[in-house]
């Protein structure tokens, strides 16, 4: 199923080999619209499986299908083998293939979160969202004070009494006064609007099904509550991962290696996944650089953990933070060891989904 903005492209092939591929037409973007298409070919051997591609449509279109006790598969799109000389790009060429890769298992499925836990994922974005827009305006605010050549009072910028004398100032032409008053407006509605995201994204996290998930990642130095939900929301179920190295991509904190011949290089980051994952990981371990500090919010979040969770928690910072002391002595950047830093994070949360379980 080819899911594009305003039609589902259906095709359909048996599964025994040989079999050719049939189109079946296309139908509506809403659920059930592809029902009629679908009884056209029944199936005496169910459950049938449904494959669409990775996006907005394809998460809701393969749950959809899961309640109706059939296996809902979504392909993702990048790992899809495509032909050199193939340019042309419809909604039936592209869902003729995909049946037909489907049937010899060459696609690579990705996993569609539950409907709770992609609430939880949009809440997140929203968050993230809020901070770069609280991150963007201030940019475009001083780039706004800077054409007229205007100079500062004195009063750091970004604070509240540097925002209203900001909106008290009559600006001569360019820009207009309404132009660098907008800014300001702006900058004062983002520093508002992320507070206001975190309590709505603790609320629903202690009646979440994957609370105790949450729990769990905050017995391990910098992550907060905020950061374990992200986590959480992010990845989905930890188990699914039979060790942590398979976690390591799903991040993009793996280098990217080009090989030629007895040749190897290896260059930054590949930055592949889910970049919320990742920035809580990297800000977690710019903030545990030092040996922790006495205080009585860690022991108090680790007392609940079972004792192997405890015993991983007692081992990791130690000895990242002399890895960290040594590399840096060594002459590494500080920016290359805070990430490798963070693919150890990652490595040792995968050793506690295994050891620990992070989702009911």
């Amino acid at each position: 199923m080819e899911v594009p903005k305003e039609t589902i492209a259906v095709a359909y092939v048996a599964q025994e080999p040989g079999a050719a591929v049939t189109a079946l037409g296309t139908s509506g973007p809403r659920q059930g619209d592809s029902d009629p298409r679908i009884r056209q070919r029944p199936s005496q051997a169910p459950p049938r499986l449904f494959v669409s591609a990775a996006g907005p449509w394809g998460a809701w279109l393969s749950r959809y299908r899961r309640h109706t006790d059939d296996d809902g598969s979504v392909g993702a799109p990048s790992l899809r083998p495509t032909q050199a000389g193939d340019r042309g790009t419809t909604a039936r060429r592209e869902a003729l293939p995909l049946a037909r890769r489907a049937r010899a298992g060459a696609l690579t499925a990705v996993a569609v979160p539950p409907g709770h836990a992609a609430a939880m994922r949009a809440l997140t974005r929203a968050r993230d969202d809020a901070i770069r827009a609280g991150q963007d305006a201030p940019c475009r605010l001083q780039a706004c004070v800077l054409r007229p050549d205007s100079r500062s009072t004195g009063r750091a910028h970004g604070g509240a009494a540097h925002l209203r004398g900001l909106s008290a100032v009559g600006w001569p032409p360019p820009p207009p006064p309404s132009v660098c008053h907008a800014a300001v407006r702006a900058v004062q509605e983002h520093t508002a609007r992320r507070p206001r995201r975190a309590p709505a994204l603790h609320e629903p996290g202690h009646t979440w099904r994957v609370a105790p998930g949450g729990e769990a990642l905050q017995a391990l130095r910098g992550v907060p509550g905020t950061g374990a939900v992200t986590l959480v929301a992010a990845l989905g179920a930890l188990p699914r991962f039979a060790s942590p190295r398979e976690l390591r991509p799903c991040l993009g904190l793996g280098p990217a290696a080009s090989a030629s011949g007895a040749h190897r290089r290896q260059g930054a980051r590949t930055k592949a996944g889910h970049p919320q994952a990742r920035r809580v990981l990297v800000d977690g371990a710019w903030a545990s650089r030092a040996p922790a500090p006495g205080r009585r919010q860690g022991p108090l979040r680790r007392a609940t953990q079972p004792q192997i969770i405890q015993d991983i928690r007692g081992k990791a910072p130690g000895r990242r933070c002399n890895r960290y002391r040594r590399l840096v002595a060594r002459g590494t950047h500080a920016q290359v060891v805070t990430v490798a830093r963070a693919r150890e994070r990652a490595g040792c949360l995968g050793a506690r989904a295994r050891e620990g379980s992070l989702t009911p």
